[in-house]
């Protein structure tokens, strides 16, 4: 088992940055690839970014990219993702996610409880 618990959320300005962390206990970290997904009001969970084990491969949704960045600290068994040029359709509650495989569908082992993103223009 793994457990993820989310924090960083907020309220920013558009334009503005915010990073979230997903800090996971249990299991080995080292061993699982890490997602973010969100979710706005109304509309399917999205992929936004993922990362493999030690941070070699990583993905991002073309929305995001050049914006967003996703990393981890295994060390400290967390993960990151850093949001910057804020815009309020990024507005949605965000999710991490881990599993054995790095994906870019929400079909990962692991959620947390994920945390609100809330942009305003």
């Amino acid at each position: 088992q793994v457990q993820l618990v989310e924090s960083g959320g907020g309220l920013v300005q558009a334009g503005g940055s915010l990073r979230l962390s997903c800090a996971a206990s249990g299991r080995t970290f080292t061993a699982y690839a890490m997602g973010w997904f969100r979710q706005a009001p109304g509309k399917e969970r999205e992929f936004v970014a993922a990362i493999n084990w030690n941070g070699g491969i990583t993905y991002y949704a073309d929305s995001v990219k050049g914006r967003f960045t996703i990393s981890r600290d295994n060390a400290k068994k967390t993960g990151y993702l850093q949001m910057n040029s804020l815009k309020p359709e990024d507005t949605a509650v965000y999710y991490c996610a881990a599993d054995l495989f790095i994906r870019q569908t929400p079909a990962y082992a692991y959620w947390g409880q994920g945390t609100q993103v809330t942009v305003s223009s």
